[in-house]
Parts: structure tokens; sequence; C-alpha cells
């Protein structure tokens, strides 16, 4: 059977020209139509999609609100289209928090013109959404009250990142507190480093060599050196374990994610202390997206949320977000770990990438990285774990079962990289006993 999509949208044209590629793939079919979000609940309801394109701004009633009403009378993936605007940005992370799977720019130019490669994209997303999981309509954050954001503590934060986070200023961290937890970053002591400054040309060059071996190494057949491959793959078992902490000692945090990861992450990030070490996180998303998810994440969270940008420093207490659309990697700094934004040369599927950012981080922490793979699309992130699990790191892969898409972490499952595999709404507390 085809897959039965839904259209809703105001716009006659897009309609027109999204239901012509769609049914152009003989494995879909267009099962009905609707001008705005009202019609469109009332079709879900009468048509029984399997899929549903929705537009977020529409009269009568817009997007964000008509999947609030689709997850609460009749549950259906939903693929939201977003203009890439900052306003276009809010409406899309409040359309996945009301219930819609995954989103896509809308590209008039893509529909109207025909351009292959949008029109896979599109094709891919709207199949791949169709055999996602959905649920009813939950507020996220709802087992963690968001944290209020005074005047004093914007104006902390704004001290803080331009003093430790924002400057390429030589700094260490000459030891390691016993608790991986603190109510206050402590401040590092001053020291001496002949780094170059990562806007110089010779740091630019250092960096994008770094990132062309890892890509190298990434890309060549079959994908990893015969050594890194000492993990049989096979199609394991998908269960759940019981929490077991391992023992080992951790300097950062690292997570990876894709589809359904923008709201996985806001029942992780939130629930998390102020910790002692960064974590970092590479989200696919597009680069206009990444400024205002990290906005909104800091908003709710006891750590300090960024958007990584080149030369910023990993300070312990804040989380940074790899910029949609580019590679982040890492590099010593010192004693410290700076962070440098590279512009992907076309090379790689994902931009950012799971694989090149853990692969980096491989280099630096070796065996002291908790990587974890939520949600997503594929299997980025397999073989960036793969080298970690190598170096004696420790690694977790989110369940099935609280997956909206459950590619990313079945890849590690299978490959027989995952240390556990635990539900989402356990994850954060599991990094606290990890940690603590």
């Amino acid at each position: 059977m085809p897959i039965k999509v839904l259209i809703v949208d105001d716009s006659t044209f897009f309609r027109k020209r999204l239901k012509e590629i769609i049914e152009s793939d003989p494995t879909m079919q267009v099962v009905g139509e609707a001008k705005d979000g009202k019609e469109g609940v009332n079709l879900t309801a009468s048509l029984h999609p399997d899929v549903i394109t929705m537009d977020v701004e529409m009269p009568v009633m817009d997007g964000i609100t008509a999947v609030k009403e689709i997850m609460a009378r009749t549950p259906t993936p939903i693929l939201m289209f977003s203009s890439l605007t900052f306003e276009g940005a809010n409406s899309t992370f409040k359309a996945l928090e009301a219930g819609a799977v995954d989103f896509m720019p809308k590209n008039f130019d893509d529909i109207a013109h025909r351009r292959e490669d949008g029109i896979k994209a599109l094709l891919n997303s709207i199949k791949a959404v169709s055999r996602s999981r959905v649920r009813g309509f939950r507020a996220v954050g709802s087992t963690t009250p968001a944290r209020p954001a005074t005047s004093a503590t914007t104006a902390a934060r704004s001290a803080t990142t331009s003093t430790f986070t924002r400057t390429a200023s030589t700094t260490a961290t000459t030891a390691t507190p016993a608790s991986r937890f603190a109510t206050t970053a402590a401040r590092p002591a001053a020291t001496t480093t002949t780094a170059a400054p990562a806007g110089s040309a010779a740091s630019k060059a250092s960096a994008m060599g770094q990132y062309k071996k890892i890509s190298d190494m990434l890309t060549s057949d079959p994908g990893l050196p015969a050594a890194a491959r000492k993990f049989t793959f096979g199609n394991h078992k998908s269960e759940t374990t019981a929490f077991r902490k391992s023992g080992k000692p951790h300097s950062i945090i690292a997570i990876g994610c894709s589809t359904g990861g923008p709201v996985a992450l806001q029942q992780i990030i939130p629930q998390l202390p102020k910790l002692s070490i960064p974590v970092v996180i590479v989200q696919h998303m597009p680069g206009s997206f990444t400024t205002t998810f990290a906005q909104r994440l800091d908003a709710m969270s006891n750590l300090h949320v960024v958007e990584a940008q080149d030369g910023d420093i990993l300070e312990a207490g804040t989380c940074y977000l790899a910029p949609g659309g580019k590679q982040m990697i890492f590099e010593r700094f010192g004693v410290k770990t700076r962070i440098r934004i590279i512009q992907d040369t076309g090379r790689l599927t994902y931009n950012p990438c799971v694989d090149v950012s853990f692969a980096s981080l491989a280099q630096i922490y070796s065996n002291k990285v908790l990587a974890m793979i939520l949600t997503g699309m594929g299997s980025d992130g397999c073989e960036g774990c793969t080298i970690l699990k190598n170096k004696g790191s420790v690694i977790w892969a989110q369940n099935e079962e609280t997956c909206v898409v459950y590619g990313m972490p079945q890849a590690i499952v299978n490959a027989n990289v995952a240390d556990l595999v635990l539900p989402l709404d356990d994850i954060a507390s599991c990094i606290q006993k990890e940690l603590g």
C-alpha cells in the first residue's frame, strides 16, 4: 500500500507543486489537501493519513494549534515546513514540542524549479516521518520547572561568556574536582601557551588539516581503518538495560541526535544540575535554527547553553551546540580544549556530523568521554562511537521505545558498541549517577 499523505498549506501553488512531487514517487499517494489548520484537523480524522505535511503560518488555525489538536485527537506523524527566520525557527520548535516529528525549510525555489537534491531530501523526509513514532501532546519540561531568567543571571552569563568562552584566552584548570557537579564553574588559573589565535591563517590551516584527516578516515571504504573495527556488527536485539555505573572518570559529555532530537534534548538538558565538566551536542539542524535552539535550551536549563563559535574554550558548566551547516571539531589549546568550526567541503552528508565531532573528541579525551546517541534517522555517530569505544570511552544509546526514529541508536546497538541502552526519561538521572 502506498504511503498516504495529507498536505496542509494555505498556498495553492505550494500544495499543487508538493502534490506533483510526492506523487512522482510510486510509493506515496496524496489523499487530501487542506488550506488551513482547522481543515487539516478535520481531514486527518476522516482520511487517516500515514503522514501530514504542515505549514506553520496559516489563516483560521495556525500549524502549531493544528498539531496540538491532531495529537490530542488522532495522533499522526507530522512534517513541518518552516521559513528560515528567527520567527520561523521559534514556531518550528513550538510545533515539535506540540508533537510534530520533524521539519524542513520551506524552500519555494526547490519546489518551483524541481531541484533534484531538494526533491530527494523532501521525499526521504516524508518517508522517514511516516515510519516514526508519535505520541499525544505533552508539554516539554513538564517534569522540570524552568529556571527563571533574571536580569542578574543574564548579566552574569554575559560576563562569563565574554571573559572565558568567547575569547581565545590562555587559561587552564590544574585539578579535577572529586565530584562532577558544581554550583558554579571554577575560575581557571592563567597560564601561557604558544597556540596560534583561532582567527589566524596558520590556525585555520591547522584546523582544516585536522578536519581533512578525520573526514578522510570517515569516508574511506569501509569507513574506518581495520584496526578500529574491533566490534562485531550484527542484528542485535534492542533491549533496554538496567543502569550500572561504569566507574570510569569523564572529562566531557558528548551527545549526538537528529530527528526527534530537539524535544529529547529538552527533556535531558534542563534536568541536569550545574556540571563541572562541559557538554557538547551535535544535532542535525539548519544553520539558522541552532542559535534559536541554544537560546531556548539556555532559558530552561541550569547549564549555560550556547551555540558553539570558532575559538570557544570549553568550560565546565557550559553546553555547546554545534552550529548548523558546519562541522565542529576540537583541538588542544595549552592544557585546555578549543572548538574549531569548519566549513564542510561537501564530502560528508551531515553538517554538522556526529562522527566528525566524536572522532575529534577521541583524539583529545581518549577514554574520558561519556558519549550518547539519541533518536535520529540514519547511522551518523556509529563510526565516531566505535572510535571512542576503542579508546575506552563509555557509550550510551536511547532505547527503541522512546525514540521518534530508531536509526542512529540502532546503528550503535547493532555494532555492539553501546554499553547501556536507556529510555529517554532516565538519561538525565543516569548521567548524574554516572558522574556523581
